[in-house]
């Protein structure tokens, strides 16, 4: 009763603790302001990931420059520009390091604070979170892995289809910056050259507005006055008028209402099954003579969405997801099952310094960002360095959130399909040095998010092709020496991820962004 006792209270420390992580967001990581070594403004004619063309959704004609409408939007700024706060200040240092940095952030963000399983009933049964009813007790989401993958995926093709309309858009109307048409404009920070209609950064604030909500619908209001300052944040610092603001957020959100139409009908919703899906799979694991998986909660808890590997991805249909399964795990009792059992145990039982040190830097889980998250994070800190245009941000940020999103599908897939049992559950001696996920072995899903995110990042920055291996390799590590995983679920995890990036890798080369 005691250690229940315990798991209540620290389930509700966390998610206060992660339900303050929002009410400010100027507790944030220090970067520098957005200066792009290349402004990217051939952007409107990369190939999209869902729109049928960069027209698909309209925006009207800017009115002209010497419109006295449009003369009042640039007194507007200056009268904003005279009246800046402290406050005002603070905003214009955030949004100003790159507003699909900053949105991803606010991603990670969200996932983290929701990323906090259902405690069970009184009757032992667990509930289920529930779109219809977001904020009814357990609140939606449960942002596990799977569900934190599909979000960062739609979250960033959406901006990068949005910017390519935008940009598109720009080189149509030539709409010049404010301190071209007016040069008493002051300019607070390092203004992209080129054109301002629509607004790059409103139009990524619609986008991401959509699809949060979609996602986190409880946090609809918070989103909301994130864009208002991206809004205000582009006036204060001369960048753009109301007009183009205007214009952007709308196209943002017309584009990713187009993603979230898809959202609804890729079976994502399905993806929880019941307890006659889950007794087939049982059923299946004995008829190929092997144990099947159980779960080691108590109560007993369900696996975590059994279905998704139905999900319908953006890089492979089903057929290939299928196909794209690696073969089946050692059967338990069989000579490698053994021999892998015996290795899981003596890291189980030998768990050095530096060993726990690996393992907790790559555990992500319950109360982080997840798997996907992390490599979200790891790809910030270099995509800052390399001085990305904002397109080229979503784009890259695309790329990689597609294959770990088609990864987890792949990964489900295999998990489910196989049923595998866990060294844990076969010899309950092995102790795991850190938390146990409640769904099969094989494949292991943090080897799997690290092999598609090695791949897609070896290809964006080259010269870091060694570090990115070695942290998937690291990552992939972990979870065996973490006595988690057999090392045939990593090994196998890992292929069948840079495979899938590689799919990923294969779109970048035709994107017209290379």
């Amino acid at each position: 009763m005691q250690k229940k006792q315990n798991f209540i209270i620290l389930f509700v420390l966390i998610y206060i603790l992660n339900a303050c992580k929002k009410e400010e967001n100027f507790n944030f990581i220090n970067h520098e302001a957005l200066n792009p070594v290349n402004a990217d403004t051939n952007a409107g004619t990369w190939l999209p990931i869902l729109l049928t063309s960069p027209t698909e959704f309209s925006i009207a004609v800017p009115m002209p420059t010497n419109n006295p409408n449009y003369i009042l939007e640039i007194q507007e700024i200056k009268s904003r520009q005279n009246i800046k706060s402290k406050k005002d200040e603070k905003t214009i240092k955030y949004w100003s390091s790159g507003s699909i940095l900053r949105w991803n952030e606010i991603a990670r963000q969200l996932v983290t604070k929701y990323n906090l399983p259902p405690f069970q009933n009184p009757d032992g049964t667990y509930p289920i979170p529930n779109p219809a009813n977001p904020f009814a007790y357990p609140t939606f989401p449960f942002s596990n892995p799977p569900y934190a993958a599909r979000a960062y995926a739609y979250l960033t093709a959406a901006q990068y289809d949005a910017l390519i309309a935008a940009y598109y858009y720009k080189s149509l109307y030539k709409r010049p910056n404010p301190k071209v048409s007016n040069n008493t404009i002051e300019e607070l920070i390092k203004v992209t050259k080129g054109y301002c209609y629509p607004s790059e950064d409103a139009v990524i604030a619609g986008a991401s507005v959509a699809i949060l909500s979609l996602m986190f619908p409880t946090e609809q209001a918070y989103l909301q006055d994130l864009a208002n300052q991206v809004m205000n944040y582009r006036i204060l610092v001369g960048a753009n008028t109301n007009s183009d603001l205007a214009a952007g957020f709308q196209l943002g959100k017309d584009v990713a209402g187009k993603f979230i139409s898809r959202a609804r009908t890729d079976k994502a919703g399905g993806s929880l099954g019941n307890a006659a899906v889950l007794e087939q799979f049982k059923q299946n694991a004995i008829a190929r003579g092997d144990v099947p998986w159980q779960s080691l909660d108590i109560p007993s808890r369900p696996g975590l969405l059994p279905l998704f590997g139905q999900v319908k991805g953006f890089l492979l249909d089903s057929l290939e997801v299928v196909n794209a399964r690696p073969g089946p795990p050692p059967i338990v009792g069989s000579v490698q099952h053994t021999r892998e059992l015996e290795e899981v145990l003596r890291y189980s039982k030998n768990a050095s310094a530096e060993n726990m040190r690996i393992v907790r830097y790559w555990e992500s889980g319950i109360g982080t960002y997840t798997p996907p998250g992390q490599w979200n994070a790891i790809a910030a800190t270099d995509f800052v360095k390399e001085r990305y245009s904002e397109p080229r941000w979503a784009r890259n940020y695309a790329l990689l959130n597609l294959a770990m999103f088609q990864a987890a599908i792949c990964c489900w897939e295999t998990k489910y399909h196989y049923f595998n049992a866990r060294p844990t559950q076969i010899k309950p001696e092995i102790k795991t040095l850190a938390g146990m996920p409640n769904f099969p072995a094989y494949t292991s899903g943090h080897s799997t998010f690290d092999g598609s995110a090695c791949s897609v990042l070896m290809h964006l920055i080259p010269k870091n092709s060694g570090k990115y291996t070695d942290l998937s390799n690291q990552g992939s590590e972990s979870r065996l020496i973490g006595a988690i995983h057999y090392r045939s679920d990593i090994e196998a995890g890992l292929a069948i991820g840079k495979k899938v990036g590689l799919k990923a890798v294969d779109r970048a080369k035709i994107d017209g962004a290379e």
